[in-house]
């Protein structure tokens, strides 16, 4: 019976420490707990957008091939026509310029 009693006087004696340790041990325990679920939730984020970016990036170079074909139509046409306007055209549609003709006075009046 001794060794109960020197037990329960050991635990009056430091039931103090013993409350403080549980509060820190609590403390580390939450701080520790919050910082695995935000890792926990960043890691499931990862793999989220890892899972998405073939398509994103499918996506993307359609984007820019799109943009390339305008491009390159527009500059095509723009050559065309800038060629165009340097050769000018096979037929003379305009014809042949007037020239400057006589201009005729009055006739002298008697």
């Amino acid at each position: 019976m001794e060794i109960l009693r020197s037990v329960w006087i050991l635990a009056e004696v430091e039931r103090p420490l013993l409350a403080v340790l549980l509060l820190v041990g609590l403390f580390i325990g939450c701080a520790v707990g919050s910082a695995y679920a935000r890792a926990r939730r960043g890691w499931n984020d990862y793999q989220t957008v890892k899972k998405s970016v073939p398509g994103a990036r499918r996506g993307a170079w359609l984007l820019i091939r799109g943009v390339a074909v305008k491009a390159g139509v527009i500059a095509l046409l723009l050559f065309g026509a800038v060629a165009y306007a340097a050769v000018g055209s096979d037929e003379e549609t305009a014809g042949p310029t007037p020239g400057q003709s006589p201009t005729q006075s009055e006739r002298p009046r008697r």
